[in-house]
């Protein structure tokens, strides 16, 4: 396994993210253990998961899945650096719903689902807690008072944003500066070879501030994993055939380039993403152990200037960095 440091922290982390959306949902309980187990094995000490995850089996089921696999196996909790996310409402608003404060990343909210989140994984502290998505009605004074305290607290350790515009990360990081607390230290953004428009600000803003990027759906939802009836059932299931059919030769010829190399196409999407300036590591999303091993596989790619520069015109991105994509 190969590591490094999250964002501007001195905290070394895996470069392969364990995700767990699928848990409680489309991996079972038992089959989530293993993969967490086997990962353990592999050295992938970076779990990532949110308090809404869960899927069919409920809201917060999948931060309770983690939580009962952290109690059976005493002496593993500090090995790993688990991160959580804030934002999603946990309950269907309504009469019979949650209440009406409890969504967002407002005061109240931060500090209900933390407790929520700490009690669902049994444990004593969130590594890394996450803004899942910007909320524009709060002001950033109430949001980093919130962290602020759960910090004092020891229940927090780092902050960082999900699906944050590079403004937003520029904005909550100058107040954080203001307030002498240390801010963001990490950007969870869709970034895959698909879809790469985070290279025209939120890279480069994070690479100032000194944010990890942490790339979700580095696969393209099964876009870029193979023309296997298995990926092909995840792109059915992500609602993306038709995209799969629309780049039918975009795919094809991506997928000889992989097999002519004897890499398999998902392993090459993920080591492309290593080879990209500020990436930490990719969120993978496995719903079997298999799954997790040919995602590690990917630290075994090396990609010359050569295999860039054909990825590149396979895949074109933005162009660069904004203002040079598209103005002098």
């Amino acid at each position: 396994m190969d590591y490094t440091q999250l964002g501007r922290t001195g905290t070394s982390v895996s470069r392969i993210v364990l995700g767990t959306m699928n848990f409680g949902d489309r991996t079972s309980e038992e089959d989530a253990f293993a993969i967490m187990d086997r990962a353990l094995e592999l050295g992938v000490n970076f779990f990532d998961t949110a308090n809404g995850y869960g899927g069919a089996s409920g809201r917060g089921a999948t931060e309770e899945i983690i939580g009962r696999w952290l109690t059976a196996r005493p002496g593993v909790r500090d090995d790993l650096v688990l991160a959580t996310k804030v934002h999603s409402p946990m309950q269907d608003p309504g009469p019979d719903g949650d209440a009406v404060n409890a969504r967002g990343a407002s005061a109240w909210q931060v500090r209900r689902e933390a407790i929520g989140s700490l009690r669902r994984l049994q444990t004593d502290r969130i590594d890394l807690y996450q803004f899942h998505h910007i909320d524009r009605h709060i002001s950033w004074q109430e949001m980093w008072q919130a962290m602020e305290v759960l910090v004092a607290r020891g229940e927090v350790l780092y902050t960082g944003s999900s699906n944050f515009a590079a403004w937003n990360i520029a904005q909550a990081n100058e107040i954080a500066s203001q307030r002498h607390f240390l801010g963001l230290v990490s950007e969870q953004s869709l970034y895959n070879l698909v879809q790469r428009s985070i290279e025209l600000e939120v890279i480069p803003a994070a690479q100032n501030y000194g944010l990890g990027i942490l790339p979700w759906s580095p696969l393209a939802g099964g876009l870029l994993s193979g023309g296997s009836t298995d990926a092909k059932a995840r792109s059915a299931a992500a609602g993306i055939t038709s995209q799969r059919e629309d780049r039918r030769d975009q795919l094809d010829a991506y997928e000889s380039f992989a097999r002519e190399r004897g890499w398999t196409p998902s392993a090459l999407g993920l080591a492309w993403l290593l080879h990209q300036p500020g990436v930490t590591g990719p969120i993978v999303g496995p719903r079997t152990v298999e799954q997790l091993e040919s995602a590690v596989s990917a630290l075994e790619i090396s990609l010359g200037e050569d295999d860039l520069r054909a990825l590149d015109e396979m895949f074109p991105g933005p162009g660069g960095q904004a203002p040079e994509a598209y103005a002098w």
